[in-house]
């Protein structure tokens, strides 16, 4: 019998792309969305149901009670750094809250798989690079601490409710789909690759957020992955929890790090477009260099990452050169 996922935020940009993922390995995917973020365009060949995590219990109690889920993958979170520190009470309501809800009711209809969609945030400033998924956990903003308390959480329900889980900690995602035909498009882009290229497209002048790093050309520097490579390492985690795996934690990245200029010199090259530049003052809570080490996902999921920043590029320059103003059906 085919099994059905629960894809919380599925609406979304990583989600869009992993109800298309689990369609393809054999599963039957259900989008739960709040429509806060997500856009109905790009999951519309896909069953929506519209649920609140935090305000509407009852509809996701209902919905849970009513048939048989086999997993979860929790993609339900607010996800901007910036904005956690203007605004923690809309992270913690949201994020924390929302997965409460969620694991408590998983608990109760008795749904015992669950993928949650984790950060490289958790980490802050790392003790080393690359980052190994044992060292240090010390978030540098409200965002992070969320997805750490998520993390903590995971463990004690699996330990006293069974409720087994993989924790993905993604570290940049990035990219669209390989024909252009889906993509990322936040309400506010917060992401480094499709700010350039947007502002590119329309002759405008990008925002860098700082030169005076400690990293080898002043601007930080990031581990990106290609959202397809992301979402099979979510596949491959709910096949390997399906097979009577234990819960874990594994990075998601390319394993290599990448600056914020080498970035915008692969956008001009990629793209042929000028790229304008204002230097700003570095964001608080921006760590210095975060990039991967992605050797335990290698070897326990025979994960790979099929895709480098140029094809990442490429893909997001023809969703945003074909889609300028993102969805536009909502």
């Amino acid at each position: 019998m085919t099994k059905k996922i629960l894809v919380t935020g599925g609406a979304g940009y990583i989600g869009s792309f992993m109800a298309r993922e689990l369609l393809d390995k054999g599963f039957e995917p259900v989008i739960l969305d709040n429509l806060s973020q997500g856009h109905r365009e790009a999951i519309k060949d896909y069953r929506l149901e519209i649920i609140d995590l935090v305000t509407e219990e009852d509809k996701l109690d209902s919905l849970l009670g009513s048939e048989k889920f086999d997993g979860v993958i929790h993609m339900a979170s607010f996800i901007q750094m910036g904005e956690s520190f203007r605004d923690p009470a809309k992270y913690y309501v949201n994020n924390v809250i929302g997965f409460t809800n969620l694991l408590n009711l998983m608990k109760e209809h008795g749904v015992s798989n669950i993928i949650l969609s984790s950060s490289a945030g958790v980490y802050g400033n790392p003790t080393r690079v690359p980052i190994k998924e044992e060292d240090l956990k010390n978030p540098l903003n409200p965002y992070g601490e969320t997805k750490y308390i998520m993390e903590r959480m995971l463990e004690d329900y699996d330990t006293a409710y069974g409720i087994k889980f993989v924790a993905l900690r993604y570290f940049n995602a990035a990219g669209a789909a390989l024909d252009g035909s889906i993509g990322e498009d936040h309400p506010e882009e917060s992401h480094l690759i499709p700010n350039i290229i947007k502002k590119a497209l329309k002759g405008e002048e990008f925002t860098l957020f700082g030169d005076n790093y400690e990293t080898p050309d002043g601007t930080c520097v990031r581990d990106y992955v290609h959202v397809l490579d992301l979402v099979g390492a979510h596949s491959k985690a709910l096949e390997n929890l399906f097979g009577g795996a234990g819960s874990d934690f594994y990075n998601v990245g390319l394993g290599r790090g990448y600056s914020n200029k080498e970035v915008i010199d692969t956008v001009k090259k990629i793209t042929g477009l000028e790229v304008k530049i204002k230097i700003v003052p570095r964001r608080e809570g921006d760590a210095n260099t975060l990039f991967a080490d992605n050797e335990k996902i290698k070897k326990s999921l025979g994960w790979e990452p099929k895709y480098n920043l140029e094809d990442i590029v490429k893909t997001a320059y023809l969703w945003h050169k074909d889609h300028p103003e993102g969805y536009k059906n909502d």
